[in-house]
């Protein structure tokens, strides 16, 4: 691995504010103890008594409605009868099915259908 390229990887803790979790990883975001503009990242002491630099995260598996359970079941019949009732007959007349009747079922002939 060629050195002095890559970014710092070392223990960074990330909370979740709404949520009130927070937890101990490794990532090179607040490895180095400042984030990507240089300012210094906030610490905290961890459970095992070190001091830690410290990432907010703004949704987090503990937070976000996929993994919750609190996720919109989305209806798609209420939007097909609103949109019924936006554009009404206009859409259902030009809606409706082409004609399947050809001028050979109907006993008229064209210039080139000549027996």
């Amino acid at each position: 691995m060629k050195q002095g390229i890559h970014p710092g990887y070392g223990p960074v803790v990330f909370r979740d504010r709404s949520a009130d979790l927070a937890f101990l990883t490794r990532s090179t975001l607040g490895a180095t103890g400042a984030d990507a503009a240089g300012r210094e990242l906030e610490t905290v002491e961890w459970e095992d008594g070190h001091t830690y630099p410290v990432v907010d995260v703004e949704i987090s598996s503990a937070s976000h409605p996929f993994y919750t359970g609190t996720a919109r079941v989305v209806d798609t019949a209420g939007r097909v009868e609103k949109f019924r009732r936006r554009y009404g007959a206009a859409a259902s007349s030009s809606a409706a099915a082409p004609s399947t009747t050809t001028p050979a079922a109907t006993g008229q002939t064209t210039e080139g259908d000549q027996p």
